[in-house]
């Protein structure tokens, strides 16, 4: 009966809707290796620390990598599969306080403090606490997954089940005894072992006092709603089935999800002990959940987004599919899923290609969002899709008198293909040629500037201005220059005019730049 419903709920919320949010992506780095985790440290708003899986921690500033590894792990690290994460202590300004979750090469898990050194572009690795482990692990899946803190300022960590699908006998999950397939709460700033006291399994014989919430696969990512500390979980299935899972603020502590009992809000018919019936008020469902159809198989959790420069996506949960490559959001309005989209061709970063191989959401500190992908090493962020043109660097006086300038009329709508290039005060009836790149320059060029740089791609033919000192050139983005030249929704190019000046000691002059982003 559940499964009907939740049909049900699928079919309502993924039908077409009409105003959906304008989005775009920006790639902001790349060339790391194998980006697992991204975060900020808190009161630090220019710098992005991201986890190299197989080495460690590095900082991103202004889209450059350091050159070295603010935590250098890469002699400890597993070479297999492990989720690794990090979290700064909500105090890290004045404590400089974080916590490591890794693997080590003994297949054994670790959480782990340190403290950030006397320079803040490195940690210090002989602060190393030990605060959980080391787990031996049952199998090398499903292993440690995130941590972070909560708005009630406890430490949140996730943990993988650690068992195959080919084993029908361990049923860590369902099992208070240990914290596999669970979901911890620590207080870090208490004594060792850091079980707060209102941790729902307390004082009772036998359990992992840790446990938060249990019942969990493989819990990947998981995130709090800034706005209203809302739980999101984006757990892992099996061979069948997908979940996302809300516990919304103020839910009691200690719910089930339901694994290796279900899958999804599908019974497995798991032989072996430790299950109730699959119909059991126990077990919490669901919000949601999706077949492995068309290339589906894992989910990747993500955030709900409260930041400010993307309007029409506030108070969206994102979430993505790890090895079909595709994007979804929706909103959760405490009864149901609303608004729910595929938002796969929206998210095509502005240097063309898919984001494939995602491998997690992150958030910064004004709320804004990230994704990182395994593919090239590539971190990108997710912003409000723009058309608009601006004018930028300088035009100097032709030998008329005049400075050329270059606007443009219609729209930088790629569906409209409608976008005219136009230049004013040039020299009647002499040669030029519209170009045009990625990156913007101010370098002395003839008897002007030369305002785009990079690689350059020419508009050709070149054509006569007319009598009135008037060039203009349609932009077809149906059919580039060149392959690299070509002009997609999201992206921002830069165009210029060059123009003949034959009684100019250079001999050639150019008009101001033009910087146009184009969207669908």
């Amino acid at each position: 009966m559940r499964r009907l419903l939740f049909f049900a709920l699928l079919t309502a919320a993924i039908s077409p809707l009409t105003g959906a949010q304008e989005l775009a992506t920006r790639r902001i780095a790349f060339g790391l290796q194998n980006p697992g985790f991204l975060a900020q440290a808190p009161g630090d708003d220019t710098r992005l620390f991201v986890f190299e899986r197989r080495r460690g921690i590095r900082i991103v500033k202004n889209g450059v990598p350091n050159p070295g590894l603010f935590l250098d792990l890469s002699a400890e690290l597993t070479t297999n599969e492990a989720g690794t994460c990090f979290a700064f202590h909500p105090d890290y300004q004045n404590n400089g306080r974080f916590f490591v979750l890794y693997m080590d090469l003994n297949q054994d898990t670790h959480l782990a403090e340190y403290q950030v050194s006397s320079d803040p572009e490195v940690a210090d690795p002989s602060s190393r606490i030990q605060v959980l482990g080391p787990t031996a692990q049952p199998a090398n899946i499903h292993n440690w997954d995130c941590v972070k803190f909560g708005p009630d300022g406890m430490m949140y960590v996730s943990m993988g089940d650690g068992v195959e699908v080919s084993n029908n006998v361990d049923n860590f999950a369902q099992d208070l005894s240990t914290n596999f397939g669970k979901i911890l709460r620590l207080d870090i700033d208490s004594p060792a072992p850091y079980v707060p006291s209102d941790n729902p399994f307390v004082g009772q014989p036998g359990v992992d006092e840790h446990v938060w919430v249990y019942g969990l696969r493989q819990p990947w990512r998981f995130s709090f709603d800034p706005l209203n500390d809302d739980l999101y979980i984006g757990d892992v299935g099996a061979l069948d089935w997908e979940e996302i899972d809300i516990l919304p603020a103020g839910t009691a502590p200690g719910k089930n999800m339901g694994w290796r009992c279900l899958e999804g809000d599908a019974c497995t018919n798991f032989t072996g002990s430790g299950c109730l019936s699959c119909n059991d008020p126990t077990y919490v469902a669901p919000v949601f959940t999706y077949p492995h159809t068309d290339g589906k198989c894992a989910i990747i959790g993500g955030e709900v987004y409260r930041g400010s420069e993307i309007p029409s996506l506030y108070g969206c949960y994102l979430y993505a599919d790890f090895c079909a490559a595709r994007f979804w959001s929706f909103k959760w309005d405490g009864t149901q899923i609303t608004d729910h989209v595929e938002i796969t061709a929206e998210l095509i970063p502005d240097i063309g290609g898919p984001i494939d191989f995602p491998t997690t959401f992150a958030v910064d500190n004004a709320g804004e969002i990230y994704i990182l992908s395994n593919a090239g090493g590539e971190i990108y962020k997710i912003v409000e899709e723009q058309c608009s043109t601006t004018n930028y660097c300088v035009s100097t006086l032709n030998s008329t008198g005049s400075a050329a300038v270059i606007s443009a009329n219609g729209s930088s709508s790629i569906s409209s293909n409608d976008l005219i290039l136009q230049v004013d005060d040039v020299l009647p009836n002499k040669v030029g040629i519209f170009f045009y790149g990625l990156n913007q320059i101010q370098l002395p060029f003839g008897d002007g500037f030369r305002c785009v740089g990079g690689s350059i791609y020419r508009l050709n033919p070149a054509s006569l201005a007319d009598a009135s000192g008037t060039n203009q050139r349609s932009i077809d983005n149906t059919n580039p220059t060149q392959p690299m030249g070509q002009i997609t929704a999201g992206s921002i190019w830069n165009f210029q005019y060059w123009y003949r000046d034959a009684t100019a000691p250079g001999q050639f002059n150019l008009s101001d730049g033009l910087e146009v982003s184009f969207c669908r």
